[in-house]
């Protein structure tokens, strides 16, 4: 939709809503979806309304499903009026979440290439950022029992101690009480993991995967590589490693650029050929083995100001250069960023859902909120020759929510319709003059500093084993 196709920049607000969801929900993206004569819930009104209910501010839900049922009885005038039971509603989105989802997502990623083709791709690779975080969710018996963390058995009885080590355990265990207690507690709490790709050229959500507190991050990305375009590049912070899991992205025809740490082994001069000095290989004893190819890998050394950043790829120097590699990992942060926005700003920090069901249904239709309205505002910010970069996604839910609020206002000035607020939403451009670490804040989380990855050469057993490997199998590649 072009800023010509609007017959006017002051409308009654639902009417501006409808020229938004015209834009992002075209009637042909629904076209294919069978329903049955005279049901209450058309697929395209529902996802409307399931747009409109995640993005609402209102603190209630059922608060925000009023809201979003009288803006989309109003925008659909012309067809019966949609279910008016909050329950209703939320039956029909579950049934059909998986095909909106299906249908709407591929669309919106479309939008972006199209509304933002500067910032498809960075350094000549489409990147991706990938990382978890978890969402909490209220203590009720069926969140419990679908997203609280496994329980362990617990170990058996430790013999008994001497007086002396029972002084000494006993100091310990009052050091970490409190960290102890809040572990457990935190443990005990129903939480969503929530597993993401993001987009770094335009800071926008590619894809999500969702699942109880303790699951499989890696597992959740290796689902993920099958949505993901050609040429694509995922960084990853140290938490992201494994033999498999990097093999899997290069199975995938993707390359990708991951920090490691302590954690990982790394072999150097294994092979017949000239050595350079950033070559390395991941070969663990298990993967050598089931006589398993090495993972031929580039090592790079960066520094943050602090402390030697670790980060390796797939990628020769020809293709991706340290100071692009240095950059692109540097641009991961921004996903952390999202995740603010997601929990912080946009107030999805604890789902408010009860049950399991539509709890991942409140998650899912949030991201997807907050996706469009960002998407929405950098088209705005474009047309109005601003870099996208400025965008303040709290400047353009506030304006997307406030529309939603006074859908039945028309807007004194064109100042304040949604597009004049969206094209002036941008960051404030003031310099910091001071720190923004606080002073003595008691953390609650105590992160350790990534240590050097370990680097050795490799042993004779190893060279001989990687040459009869080398004879065996022709996809073992050694670099030039």
């Amino acid at each position: 939709m072009s800023q010509q196709d609007r017959t006017s920049d002051i409308v009654i607000n639902h009417q501006t809503i409808k020229q938004v969801v015209d834009w992002l929900l075209v009637p042909a993206l629904f076209a294919g979806m069978q329903i049955r004569a005279g049901a209450k819930w058309k697929p395209r009104m529902l996802a409307v309304a399931a747009l409109l209910w995640a993005c609402s501010d209102s603190v209630n839900l059922k608060d925000r499903f009023v809201v979003a049922r009288k803006i989309v009885e109003r925008i659909f005038r012309w067809q019966l009026p949609p279910g008016q039971t909050y329950q209703g509603f939320m039956k029909m989105l579950g049934k059909w979440h998986l095909d909106l989802m299906l249908v709407i997502q591929p669309h919106v990623r479309a939008q972006m290439r199209e509304v933002l083709p500067g910032q498809w791709e960075t350094a000549g690779y489409v990147v991706f950022a990938g990382d978890g975080s978890r969402v909490e969710l209220a203590r009720t018996k069926s969140l419990e029992k679908a997203y609280s963390a496994t329980k362990k058995q617990k170990k058996k009885a430790p013999r008994k101690k001497n007086g002396q080590e029972r002084s000494r355990a006993n100091g310990q265990a009052k050091n970490k009480m409190q960290s102890a207690a809040s572990m457990e507690k935190k443990a005990n709490s129903p939480q969503m993991w929530l597993t993401l790709l993001w987009h770094v050229g335009t800071g926008l959500p590619w894809v999500w995967r969702t699942g109880p507190s303790d699951s499989s991050e890696r597992t959740h990305l290796e689902e993920m590589l099958a949505e993901l375009p050609e040429n694509s590049l995922i960084t990853v912070d140290a938490g992201f490693v494994g033999y498999h899991f990097w093999k899997a992205i290069l199975a995938g025809q993707h390359h990708f650029l991951a920090r490691v740490g302590g954690n990982v082994s790394l072999l150097k001069k294994l092979g017949r050929v000239r050595q350079h000095e950033h070559t390395v290989y991941l070969w663990p004893d298990a993967v050598a083995k089931n006589k398993e190819s090495p993972l031929v890998l580039r090592l790079i050394v960066v520094h943050d100001g602090k402390h030697p950043v670790y980060l390796v790829t797939d990628l020769n120097k020809s293709q991706l250069s340290d100071h692009q590699a240095a950059t692109i990992y540097a641009r991961r942060w921004g996903i952390e960023l999202f995740f603010r926005t997601v929990k912080q700003t946009f107030g999805r920090r604890k789902l408010r859902s009860r049950s399991a069901e539509n709890a991942k249904l409140e998650l899912d239709w949030s991201l997807l909120g907050v996706w469009c309205i960002c998407l929405l505002g950098q088209r705005e910010l474009t047309a109005n020759g601003t870099d996208t970069a400025r965008l303040s996604p709290a400047r353009a839910i506030s304006a997307f929510q406030a529309a939603l609020r006074d859908w039945r206002v028309r807007p004194d000035t064109p100042d304040e319709s949604l597009w004049n607020l969206l094209r002036v939403a941008v960051q404030d451009g003031y310099t910091r003059s001071s720190s923004k670490t606080s002073r003595n804040y008691p953390r609650k989380k105590q992160r350790q500093r990534i240590t050097q990855p370990k680097i050795t050469n490799a042993t004779k057993q190893q060279n001989n084993a990687a040459k009869q490997l080398a004879q065996n199998q022709s996809d073992f590649r050694l670099p030039a």
